[in-house]
């Protein structure tokens, strides 16, 4: 497998990334994107919590359940990783697991948060408006909290899609979590983003775009499209609260963000790096592709609704 390019908080501008180690999903393997595993209950060997395997990820080996924990691969990110959650748990932000360091194995420990995933089985939980305005209030609320991160000087982060270089120099920098979607959401007594490995520098817009292209959801399978789509992104995005220059910008947006995981499943399947290459074959490329020029072609639909 290849190397996963590990980037600075300086020098990570313009470098394109490999991640090898993300367990990210949007159905199964017939969808087009990436999944979180199913979570399931542990169960016990001689009154002892065992490794419960989280399966269903594209990318889950590793991946485990142990009690009220889940343990998985560690990499050079995962230093800088914790210290951002252990930022956004000290500020009050409920909406991200904990990190409780390293086990004896040398795997990240993160506090088990229980609840559902809602994509693509349980939609109807993000279905109601008011389930879409608190999903635009904790995308809010996480970027808000990220604002008094200041990352350790020698932070090096795992980059997959490096951010809109434009939107950096207008919108600010933060750390964002990068793959804002209902695959990567847990619904339950509260709602929190998982998976947060690929977390990195980015921009508000940037990760917003592709938050829309999952919650809306802007796809372009017949069965994901909705006749409300605009309706629902407008209410997204009210419930974060952008200012009319931030909307025209989102629209902009919308588009590329999503185009960029096509060019990125292109090009690392071109590389012959797995899990990606897999994934090319099996179809994710062309449906990535396919949501991007739906996306596109109704751009002055998404900009008249933000801005109606």
């Amino acid at each position: 497998m290849a190397a996963v390019p590990l980037l600075s908080i300086k020098t990570y501008r313009g470098i394109s990334g490999q991640a090898i180690t993300a367990r990210h999903g949007r159905g199964d393997d017939k969808s087009s994107g990436f999944r979180s595993p199913r979570w399931r209950a542990p169960g016990k060997v001689n009154g002892m919590s065992e490794e419960e395997p989280l399966s269903g990820g594209n990318v889950s080996a590793g991946v485990v359940r142990v009690g009220d924990t889940v343990r998985r691969p560690a990499g050079p990110w995962t230093p800088a990783v914790h210290a951002f959650l252990n930022h956004l748990n000290s500020v009050g932000f409920p909406g991200a697991p904990r990190p409780l360091g390293l086990d004896e194995r040398g795997r990240e420990v993160l506090t088990w948060i229980p609840g559902v995933v809602p994509w693509p089985d349980r939609f109807d939980l993000v279905e109601p408006e008011a389930q879409l305005v608190r999903v635009g209030r904790l995308i809010r609320d996480l970027h808000e909290a990220a604002r008094g991160f200041t990352p350790p000087p020698d932070a090096r982060w795992q980059v997959l899609i490096p951010p809109d270089e434009t939107e950096l120099v207008d919108g600010g920098e933060l750390i964002v979590h990068h793959d804002l979607a209902p695959w990567n959401l847990v619904a339950g007594d509260r709602w929190a983003f998982i998976d947060w490995d690929v977390a990195a520098p980015g921009s508000r817009l940037w990760d917003l775009a592709y938050a829309a292209h999952g919650f809306v959801p802007l796809m372009a399978d017949p069965a994901w499209q909705r006749p409300d789509a605009a309706r629902r992104l407008r209410v997204l995005v009210d419930a974060y609260g952008l200012d009319e220059a931030q909307r025209r910008r989102l629209a902009a947006l919308l588009a590329p963000r999503t185009r960029a995981m096509y060019h990125f499943l292109a090009e690392q399947s071109r590389r012959g790096v797995e899990p990606w290459t897999r994934l090319w074959r099996q179809g994710h490329g062309a449906i990535w592709r396919a949501d991007a020029e739906y996306i596109a072609r109704h751009e002055e639909t998404w900009l008249a609704a933000l801005l109606a």
